[in-house]
This record gives structure tokens, C-alpha cells and sequence, in this order.
């Protein structure tokens, strides 16, 4: 039978930095904590902190499910997490600067071209640009894993426009509402800063011609968006405006935003809208979403786009597997944080392994992403194993695998009161002018028993972290 760390109880015994929460949680009855849980299900409710499945149906604006039980690390660990995330970014955009460049990594013959020329997130309109501070993702989403005491892996990067991070403040804020005595008696690192730092992120890296205080909007597909939410939240916190491509118009070498006092300069966009929808006259000519000519603009220097178009190449799941070669090659350091031993498909002698044990692996897409496209082999039924191993022989290059891990547990408020349940950990780490991190990040929980599958999109719910100060 396998078995999971808590990182509570760690042989029988309360690990120090769970302490006084097993002490709360001792001295909370039942009844106390249902009334508590159904008083944050109204918070949510009242200020709409909603997460949207595409092709369900019911609530199109459901409530994303809350534990309140918080996950604790101690600044220790943090430390140590905190030096790998931002290791990795750095070498994540030294791998997108050089490959939109001259590609030295591959003329080195460390990564295979066709990995990236071939892929369908690179993007050959940004060949030869060079994004102000030579920055592609501004804004890298790691998760992480934990596997043991002191065993951290990172599970995937996401370098487009990682999602989750109003959860991670709303969180914070509805458990300071509803459990202030915590707070007085735990030294918790604050994460209310995150605005602030992304703000100064986006304003570091504002264009050449931007001679005054760069105007920053957030570019969002509409309210339809699952994440519309977030997007909102975000644009509210920073002080800017939350714009829809029809908002914004190209003149001369400029972006302009209409506005009730006429046309007002844009200087950076922060985008939550996909490579494809950006620019009808580079990408999709049938986008309704974007804006004509904006491409034209920005290699002209006249607005930054975060994060740059085509920077998915450097969380594809098959490149993923390159990203401490990508740290040994650019940096010159060995990796903090160890990959997930990862199995690519495209390979012959990969393919076989993975064909020959595939109900113990769990087999994602490439480009998948939300938990779908993936099957959990110890958790599928033999029909369901036989016909991802059809998907497989037909589209090998289209899938890599890794080993079930065992995830960590935390425990969680459930139906039948308090079990463990497995999660992961998304910090978001900013690239400007330096790099920042808020001290932790947004857990998510896999809230159905024995279930790994922590995406909201799959049924998972999410925690406060909490980073104790020294």
C-alpha cells in the first residue's frame, strides 16, 4: 500500500510548524466549523469569487470549493523553495530569449530543434524581437509537489498567463475575516503585496519610447472568461484598466485606449488572452478579441505585451524535461528543484517503458492543461487504460508520462469531518526589472478521497499558505 506524507502529522508526531493550528483545531466543535465553512461559502458568494467550467452545464458561476483548513511552511522551507522558483524563471527566460534569437541551446545540442521550432506555442512572428529587459513571461506560475520532508519536485511550469492568483488573495483575506485570534497568535508572512509587486513588475518593463509613467491595462476576452473573475480583481487592485480588445485601437506607432476624455496612451498590456486572438493581422485573421496591428506596434517598441506572445514554447510538457539542462546551460548552476522523472512519448525507447506500464504512470498531453487530456492509470478502468493506449500508438510525440507520485496530504474539512487530502503548490513568481515572489502561493486541494487531481476545472477546492516569519 502506498504511502503519503502528511505534513501535519509526520510519524505520529504534530510537526512544528502545524503546532497551534493543531491546538484551533482541537478546540473547534463541529458545529462551529460547518457554521464557519457555510460563512465562507457567503463571503465568496457576496464578493463572486467564481470559477466557470466551459461545456458544463448548471452554475456557469460556481463557487470554487474552500477549505479552511491553511497549509503551513516554515521559512525554512520557504527559503529553499523560493531560491529554485526564482532559479527557474531565470533560466525559463534565457531559454525564450535565446530561442526567439540566435538558439545557442540548440546549436549546442542540448535540446532537440524540433522540440521548438516544430511546436505549435512557438511563435515565429517574434523571431529576433527583444522584449524590453530581454523578459518573455513576466508572470511564471511553478507547481510544485511535495513528496517528503524535505522532497520538493516541480511538477510543471507555466509561462503564459498563469491563472489563481486572486484564490490565493481572497483566501487570505476571508481567513483573517473569520479567524483573526490565527493571525494574532502566528506569525504569517503578509501576500497582500502581490499587487503592488506586479504592478511595478509591469511599469519595469514599459517600452523605449515610453518617456513618462507608463499607462498599464489589463486585456481581458470579456466576462464569459472562466477567469473573468480574476481579471477584474487584479485590474481593481493595481489601479488599472480592465480592457476588451475593442477598447483599444493601433495609430501611427502607438496603442490607444477610448476613453469618455478621448484617446489615452497604452504603454503595457498585460494580456489574458491567448497567443491566437492577439492580433487579427498576424494570427487569426477571424479573432474578434484582439487588436488589428498590435504586433506592428510592439516590434516597433511602442507597447510591451506580457507575457510575450509565443512564451508557451517553455511550459510545454516535452520541453519541461529540458528545463535543468536549460539552468545548467544558461546559468552555469545545478537545479534547486528537481523535475519529475518524465517519460517522453516521441522517443522510441521512452514509448515502450510507458506502453509497458501504463497502469501505474500518469500519461498528459503535451499542451494539455486543467487536468483534461490525462489519464491517472492506477485510478482508470482497464477500457479506459486501452483506449489511451490507442491515442497513444496514433500520437506518440503528443504525450509525455511520469510516475505516480505520492503527493503529500494536509488535512481538510470534509463531509465526515477532518482527512487528509493531497495538494500541490502554484507560487507566482514576477520578472521585470528583478525578480519577486509574495511568500507563498495557492494550494490546491484534491477534496475527493484518494483522488491527485487537484484542478478546480476536475473537483479540487483550494487552501490559504500560510509562510511563517522567522
Amino acid at each position: 500500500m502506498q504511502t503519503f506524507f502528511d505534513e501535519m502529522n509526520d510519524q505520529g508526531k504534530v510537526r512544528p510548524p502545524y503546532a497551534r493550528l493543531q491546538e484551533w483545531l482541537a478546540a473547534m466543535p463541529a458545529e462551529l466549523r460547518n457554521l464557519k465553512q457555510a460563512e465562507a461559502e457567503a463571503l465568496f458568494r457576496r464578493v463572486g469569487i467564481t470559477f466557470a467550467v466551459y461545456g458544463e452545464g448548471g452554475d456557469p458561476d460556481r463557487l470554487i470549493p474552500f477549505d479552511m483548513f491553511p497549509r503551513v511552511f516554515s521559512a525554512q522551507e520557504w527559503m529553499r523553495l523560493e531560491r529554485g522558483i526564482r532559479q527557474r524563471a531565470k533560466a525559463l527566460n534565457a531559454f525564450l530569449a535565446d530561442v526567439y534569437d540566435r538558439g545557442e541551446i540548440i546549436r549546442a545540442g542540448r535540446i532537440p530543434a524540433r522540440l521548438v521550432y516544430l511546436n505549435e506555442a512557438y511563435e515565429p512572428a517574434m523571431a529576433a524581437i527583444r522584449p524590453p529587459r530581454r523578459v518573455f513571461s513576466h508572470i511564471v506560475g511553478v507547481d510544485l509537489v511535495r513528496t517528503g520532508p524535505d522532497a520538493f519536485h516541480v511538477l510543471e511550469d507555466n509561462c503564459r498567463t498563469p491563472s489563481g492568483v486572486s484564490y490565493m488573495l481572497e483566501n487570505r483575506e476571508i481567513m483573517m475575516r473569520m479567524f483573526p485570534d490565527l493571525f494574532r497568535e502566528n506569525r504569517i508572512e503578509p501576500v497582500d503585496g502581490y499587487a503592488e509587486a506586479l504592478r511595478r513588475t509591469l511599469a519595469s518593463v514599459a517600452p523605449e519610447k515610453c518617456d513618462r509613467d507608463p499607462t498599464i491595462v489589463i486585456l481581458t476576452p470579456g466576462h464569459f472568461n472562466s477567469a473573468y473573475y480574476e481579471h477584474s480583481f487584479l485590474a481593481d487592485l493595481m489601479g488599472v484598466e480592465l480592457v476588451e480588445g475593442q477598447d483599444l485601437f493601433v495609430e501611427g506607432d502607438r496603442v490607444w485606449m477610448r476613453t469618455t476624455e478621448g484617446p489615452q496612451r497604452v504603454d503595457v498590456i498585460y494580456r489574458r488572452i491567448d497567443d491566437p486572438y492577439l492580433d487579427p493581422l498576424c494570427f487569426r485573421p477571424d479573432s474578434m478579441l484582439g487588436v488589428p496591428g498590435l504586433m506592428d506596434v510592439y516590434r516597433s517598441g511602442g507597447v510591451t505585451i506580457c507575457s510575450a506572445p509565443g512564451a508557451g514554447v517553455a511550459d510545454d510538457k516535452a520541453v519541461y524535461t529540458y528545463v535543468p539542462e536549460m539552468i545548467r546551460f544558461y546559468l552555469g548552476e545545478e537545479p534547486i528543484l528537481p523535475n519529475v522523472p518524465t517519460w517522453q512519448c516521441a522517443k522510441p525507447e521512452d514509448m515502450k517503458h510507458v506502453l509497458a506500464h501504463l497502469p501505474e504512470l500518469v500519461v498528459k498531453e503535451v499542451h494539455g492543461s486543467g487536468g483534461y487530456g490525462m489519464l491517472v492509470g492506477p485510478k482508470s478502468t482497464r477500457e479506459q487504460i486501452e483506449a489511451f493506449r490507442a491515442r497513444l500508438i496514433e500520437r506518440p510525440d503528443n504525450y509525455i508520462a511520469q510516475p505516480t507520485l505520492a503527493l503529500s496530504t494536509v488535512p481538510s474539512f470534509v463531509e465526515e469531518g477532518v482527512a487528509p487530502r493531497h495538494v500541490d503548490l502554484r507560487p507566482y513568481c514576477l520578472v521585470g526589472e528583478r525578480i519577486e515572489l509574495v511568500p507563498g502561493g495557492l494550494t490546491r486541494v484534491a477534496l475527493r478521497d484518494g483522488s491527485l487531481v487537484v484542478n478546480s476545472s476536475q473537483g479540487g477546492g483550494v487552501k490559504d499558505t500560510w509562510v511563517l516569519a522567522e
